[in-house]
């Protein structure tokens, strides 16, 4: 079984040869601009419509925690819309949006594309910032619904600001 790559850099410019999928969390409630989402629609403006038209057509579709789309943005690249947040908001104290069993169904999709592909996985730490949730309960997901069927996956923290 493969490892995580973990690299300094920006997940909307993913590295490397090859077929990439970029794979981000979405919400259930049709939201769509704060976060990694932004920096997704500042690249590429189709997943950003193709998810707004899912959510739109959602009585007659799959939309919902633990669907996926996926969106060829590029020749090589496709961006993964991973729906895995609940809301856009924490709700009392302590409820945050994150729901790990959607993250987890919902990374399962893209494995069979991906290994058709000859694809890496590319994303950031999904669901662990606006979504407020944990990378040690995200990283085993990716563990059991990528790198254990053979794909491999690059994780991107951001570069660090300059002080």
């Amino acid at each position: 079984m493969s490892e995580i790559l973990y690299v300094r850099g920006d997940a909307t410019v993913p590295s490397g040869e090859g077929a990439k999928v970029v794979a981000h969390v979405c919400n259930d409630v049709g939201g769509w601009g704060r976060g990694f989402v932004r920096a997704v629609s500042e690249r590429w403006p189709e997943p950003e419509a193709a998810y707004r038209a899912w959510y739109r057509a959602r009585e007659t579709n799959d939309f919902g925690l633990g669907a996926v789309q996926v969106v060829r943005v590029e020749t090589d690249v496709w961006v993964a819309n991973l729906i895995g947040q609940r809301g856009i908001r924490r709700r009392g104290r302590g409820t945050v949006p994150v729901r790990y069993e959607a993250i987890g169904t919902a990374l399962a999709a893209p494995a069979p594309r991906a290994l058709d592909l000859g694809a890496r996985v590319h994303m950031p730490r999904i669901g662990c910032g606006l979504a407020g949730g944990t990378w040690s309960r995200v990283e085993p997901l990716i563990s059991e619904r990528l790198l254990r069927r053979g794909v491999h996956v690059t994780v991107y923290d951001p570069e660090e600001e300059p002080s």
